[in-house]
């Protein structure tokens, strides 16, 4: 799954509109215009001129803005950076931020998500669900595959989109 489905399935399920879109970027420091929402949203034709790629980095903004708006700014503690580092660093790790971050901006619980999951007829242990949301260099740590990333959006469309 490529980072442009993912917006397009996130923003499906949270019902978003392309000017919300714009704005959550904005939040994450990333600028774009309603326009360019429009061609981000697009799915990849190779004679489109018009679509843009969506890269880490503005897949990390996005998520990061999510969280803001969704939770508030929260400001840096002395001795740390005043913007937060980007956390996908290459597209193997991509699906797992994903769902730390949906998890932080949705203040969504484990067991939320393993509902969410459930909902959407993919099962996941909680053993499973706990090495995922790991760090990279833990020893324990899983690479969430894009089935259960899939699986997590529809969910959250089948549950706020009631």
């Amino acid at each position: 799954m490529n980072n442009n489905d993912v917006l397009i399935r996130l923003r499906y399920a949270l019902d978003l509109k392309n000017a919300e879109m714009a704005e959550i970027f904005k939040l994450g420091e990333y600028e774009v215009t309603t326009k360019d929402v429009a061609h981000i949203l697009t799915k990849s034709i190779e004679d489109d001129s018009e679509h843009i790629e969506c890269t880490n980095g503005m897949l990390d903004a996005f998520l990061n803005g999510l969280i803001i708006l969704k939770r508030g700014k929260q400001e840096p503690r002395p001795g740390q950076p005043a913007r937060p580092p980007l956390m996908i660093t290459s597209d193997e790790h991509v699906n797992n931020i994903i769902l730390k971050k949906l998890k932080i901006a949705l203040k969504l619980t484990s067991d939320d998500i393993l509902d969410i999951l459930d909902d959407a007829g993919a099962y996941l242990s909680n053993s499973e669900l706990s090495a995922v949301m790991r760090k990279e260099d833990h020893r324990n740590y899983k690479i969430c595959g894009d089935r259960y990333i899939r699986n997590f959006l529809k969910g959250l469309a089948l549950n706020y989109r009631e």
